[in-house]
């Protein structure tokens, strides 16, 4: 080497390669005033990481956790779910899960801690389901968990890769049913698709409990099954585990009716059990009508997001673009092959831009990098944009 040259070997930015997983779960649960342990407060959180339903029945904690929400990891389990998180708030009452903003207030560890575990992917509370229903003189129909549940919703829309598996409120049939779901569908149409409603409960013998546990074990155990790309594939026309019958037995007229407004129903055939016959979002978008489609847009965001926070920290310039359009094609080139995208060929219905036009000055001023990718999922008649924001403002 000549004298005074000095040659500096870059270390590259390490690079995420791995596909996202979108099969480990969280069971929410709530402990009122009169079980807390000693010296606990209002708001303090018992997080139970699982791999088995032995796990939990075998824990030094597990009298801290509820009634619903043990019954909901054991579904979990028996139904093929591999990896839960079981998270317990202390609450006063029932009563306080009726009130707003729950996410800033006593619930603010736990909407924290959820935000903190961003491999999971799937939640549900089966709690909510048991918290009553009142019907206003005006046939109008009100629900104690409706807050939280649109709470949830915001969560998962916030995370993206997150979604919310709702019960049907206990005792909640027919056209009071219809009318409440038709409703609460209305009040924040734009996170209505970040989750889906089951109906009716189900029993195991004499017991009956809320379906969200054995249902979200069972889009687990599919997304597994059909490892790397899972949830190409509708959780639907699945027979469910450990569950004997349906409370309502529904015939197809009647099934028909529930699914045609959107609610997903659980439905009782001969020798198969109890099977799940739909698999729909709660939005009234065509676009985003359908579980699979949602989750394929959510997991790819995701996807897209982790393997390119590398970029960050890199000078905001056309080489840096032109990297980047290239991995991200690449990327989406890769779920286009294993069925998650639309097209007959490569490219045909996916675009990547990464340019000046998306990163003007005062994006790059602010510390950020956007890319635009247009892609259409796999049942569905549109593309849809992803803006994809890396740096000071997050996805």
């Amino acid at each position: 080497m000549r004298p005074g040259i000095l040659v500096q070997h870059r270390t590259s930015t390490p690079r995420s390669r791995e596909l996202v997983r979108c099969d480990i779960g969280a069971v929410l649960g709530f402990l009122p005033e009169d079980r807390w342990p000693p010296e606990a407060t209002a708001g303090d959180l018992v997080d139970l990481p699982l791999e088995r339903w032995e796990d939990l029945a075998e824990h030094p904690l597990r009298h801290l956790v509820d009634t619903p929400t043990r019954r909901a990891v054991r579904s979990f389990f028996e139904n093929g779910g591999e990896l839960l998180h079981v998270m317990v708030a202390c609450i006063h009452d029932e009563a306080e899960l009726a009130g707003g903003g729950l996410a800033e207030g006593v619930l603010a560890p736990l909407f924290e801690r959820l935000r903190i575990e961003e491999e999971i992917a799937l939640l549900c509370v089966p709690a909510l389901g048991y918290l009553r229903c009142d019907i206003a003189r005006t046939g109008v129909v009100r629900w104690a968990g409706e807050s939280l549940a649109l709470e949830l919703l915001a969560h998962c829309r916030s995370l993206n890769n997150r979604f919310l598996i709702l019960d049907a409120p206990r005792g909640l049939h027919g056209e009071l049913l219809f009318r409440w779901f038709a409703a609460f569908q209305q009040v924040d149409p734009e996170t209505a698709s970040w989750g889906a409603l089951y109906y009716p409960w189900l029993h195991r013998g004499d017991e009956l409990f809320p379906p969200s546990g054995a249902v979200m074990g069972t889009y687990a155990r599919m997304e597994r099954e059909r490892q790397p790309t899972g949830i190409a594939w509708p959780p639907a026309n699945v027979a469910l585990r450990g569950v004997t019958h349906t409370e309502v037995e529904m015939d197809w007229s009647e099934v028909g009716a529930v699914g045609d407004v959107g609610i997903n129903p659980l439905l009782s055939q001969p020798g198969r059990g109890v099977v799940i016959w739909g698999a729909r979002t709660m939005s009234r978008d065509p676009n985003w009508a359908f579980v699979n489609s949602r989750r394929i847009v959510s997991m790819i965001g995701e996807q897209l997001r982790r393997d390119n926070e590398w970029a960050i920290f890199e000078p905001n310039e056309t080489g840096l673009w032109k990297v980047v359009e290239r991995d991200v094609g690449a990327r989406l080139e890769q779920l286009w092959q294993a069925g998650l995208l639309s097209g007959t060929r490569a490219g045909e219905e996916f675009s990547v831009e990464c340019s000046g036009a998306t990163n003007p000055l005062a994006i790059r001023d602010a510390g950020e990098l956007h890319v635009h990718v247009r892609l259409r999922p796999v049942g569905t008649t549109e593309q849809i944009l992803i803006d994809l924001r890396l740096g000071s403002q997050g996805t």
